[in-house]
């Protein structure tokens, strides 16, 4: 993984982020504590402004420096989540990664998630997104194909796990105090995550039809 692409996707994922405002601040609004989008927009702002200071660090030291800067800058319960996944990140990625390293790293900076927020699989969270695509993104590597073809696919299975959402009875945040009435909603954080993973696998694809 190089720097360079980390930074192209911080600009990316903000610019989605942005056209994404009304979906997510919409999901929010119905079951969460309305600070969602907020939160998120601010933490991608910070990251933006950031970009010249990552520029020249290695991968492994902007993951460490994102996570740490997303822990001090981010409120709401996404700032440590999304602190934990890229500081964790950072410790698990190799110097010379190869596209098993990042799916490796990828997946434990999911569990970090996880384990920080006490949550799993099924519970109506960011993680009904971010599971799938990290076992996805874990057997296609394995399974030997391309970065090109997980970027095409990794956004479909995001598309299902935040679909998966909607009929769940929520157990974690604001939304696990409304009960049934929750059910039928999608999750404002798993939509989230969904955006965050589209724009990245889009500027994967680009930049793989760009090389060819």
């Amino acid at each position: 993984m190089q720097t360079s692409f980390i930074v192209q996707a911080i600009q990316s994922v903000y610019q989605d982020v942005l056209t994404h405002e009304a979906d997510i601040e919409k999901l929010d609004r119905e079951i969460g504590d309305g600070d969602h989008y907020i939160n998120l927009k601010r933490g991608c702002q910070t990251l933006q402004q950031l970009c010249p200071e990552l520029a020249e660090l290695t991968a492994q030291q902007a993951l460490q420096k994102i996570g740490m800067t997303l822990l001090s800058s981010v409120g709401g319960a996404s700032g440590p989540l999304l602190a934990s996944f890229f500081i964790t990140m950072a410790k698990t990625l190799q110097p010379t990664a190869s596209q098993k390293d990042i799916a490796l790293a990828f997946a434990e900076g999911v569990a970090a998630i996880g384990q920080r927020g006490k949550s799993g699989l099924g519970e109506k969270t960011m993680l009904d997104v971010l599971i799938p695509v990290a076992e996805q993104f874990k057997q296609m590597v394995s399974d030997g194909h391309s970065a090109l073809e997980i970027a095409q696919q990794l956004p479909h299975v995001a598309a299902e796990g935040l679909e998966s959402t909607r009929p769940l009875l929520a157990t974690k945040g604001r939304a696990a105090g409304l009960g049934e009435r929750a059910i039928g909603h999608l999750d404002a954080g798993a939509k989230s995550c969904e955006v965050i993973i589209n724009s990245v696998c889009r500027l994967v694809i680009a930049q793989q039809n760009s090389e060819q």
